[in-house]
């Protein structure tokens, strides 16, 4: 088995996100990989107005998952729920999802489906750039409160501007209607709500639930490799 892990918005430098979790895993013998999202940048072509969207972010997705017959499980955090959700569509190496604090679409379902009315305020929207972000002064408190210094540290050096368009954007089909499905509530994030990951969750086969901020394969990577290496 090997594990293909989705990073979320805003962020560059997937297999950085994962390596605590992704060394838990290989100790068991399970190899992983963090495709690149190019409406993050991570490409040859920059976030922004005319840059890469969610369409470029599934082809990538899409095409590290149909490469070989391993069996995968497809792990995907935050906004990389909604990129895996499509990317994963008959992929015939994907045995299981794992949303880990994510968002759970529907077809026609985007970002902005589940958005409030007012933005938060640890997100950042430019218009003219065509580009969003987290606010750096209040990524530590928000998104990495249970985290230690060190990996706060390095995680914040990873923030990118990310491609506008793709909050707006809809998923035209999605994986989880026909594949196992597990999903880990973070219940102390204060980025995406437990509340809300609970409502996503109702979508899912199975419940998780993890006593962490919004990243838990940087505070508890053993808990959520866990989890991963426990799937039937």
């Amino acid at each position: 088995m090997r594990v293909v892990f989705v990073h979320g918005a805003c962020v560059r430098d997937g297999s950085w996100w994962w390596h605590p979790a992704a060394a838990a895993l290989r100790e068991r013998g399970i190899s992983s990989v963090a495709p690149d999202l190019p409406s993050c940048g991570e490409g040859d072509r920059p976030a922004g107005l005319e840059g890469p969207g969610l369409a470029e972010d599934v082809a990538a997705v899409r095409a590290v998952l149909t490469e070989g017959d391993e069996p995968t499980v497809v792990v995907a955090h935050s906004y990389g729920g909604i990129v895996a959700a499509e990317a994963a569509v008959g992929a015939g190496t994907v045995r299981h999802l794992v949303l880990v604090s994510s968002y759970l679409p529907e077809p026609g379902e985007s970002l902005s489906t589940f958005g409030a009315d007012t933005p938060p305020p640890f997100l950042d929207f430019a218009p003219e750039s065509g580009t969003f972000g987290a606010r750096p002064e209040l990524f530590a408190e928000t998104f990495a409160q249970d985290c230690s210094p060190d990996i706060v540290r390095d995680a914040a050096a990873r923030l990118v501007r990310q491609t506008l368009a793709v909050t707006q954007e809809p998923v035209r089909a999605v994986a989880w209607h026909d594949l196992p499905t597990t999903y880990m509530v973070c219940t102390e994030d204060r980025g995406t709500p437990a509340a809300a990951q609970r409502r996503f969750a109702r979508r899912a086969d199975k419940v998780v639930e993890l006593r962490s901020g919004h990243h838990p394969f940087l505070s508890q990577p053993q808990a959520v490799a866990d989890v991963i290496a426990g799937l039937p």
